[in-house]
């Protein structure tokens, strides 16, 4: 059995390491979300203004949500929402957080909610959100080895 998932505890990931443009274009094809803001380097600075193509905002919270099944497990994760605060750029490095806030039941009915943060590797927040979790007093399952 796994320790228990106690309030206030805190876990804190590197999710992602220098963001590839490749990584970037894959989600892209994977997703169907073809928006040149993802691939077009000239149609991202010239027309929108940013410094350079951007991530999708759901591949960051894609990212955020593995944090929350590599501790809880796979299907445990009952929902997840959250808010984008900035855009993510080929190069970023993401870390993510995640805090125990509530906690109910025991043994294997116990439910968590879990506050998440997403931050670049200048400390800017890129995605904040929340999570529930049910079930997380059993052994976690893996969908990956």
């Amino acid at each position: 059995m796994t320790p228990a998932l106690t309030v206030g505890q805190r876990h804190s990931v590197l999710l992602a390491e220098n963001l590839s443009r490749a990584l970037i274009v894959q989600y892209a094809g994977a997703s169907g979300d073809y928006n040149p803001l993802h691939h077009d380097e000239p149609y991202a600075v010239d027309v929108a203004g940013y410094p350079s193509v951007i991530a999708h905002g759901m591949f960051t919270m894609g990212l955020t949500a593995r944090l929350v099944t590599d501790l809880v497990g796979v299907g445990r994760l009952k929902t997840l929402d959250g808010r984008f605060h900035a855009p993510v750029f080929p190069g970023d490095s993401l870390t993510g957080h995640a805090t125990i806030v509530t906690r109910s039941g025991h043994e294997s009915d116990a439910t968590v909610t879990i506050d998440l943060e997403t931050f670049n590797q200048h400390g800017d927040l890129v995605f904040s959100g929340s999570a529930v979790a049910a079930g997380c007093d059993s052994p976690p399952e893996r969908a990956h080895a």
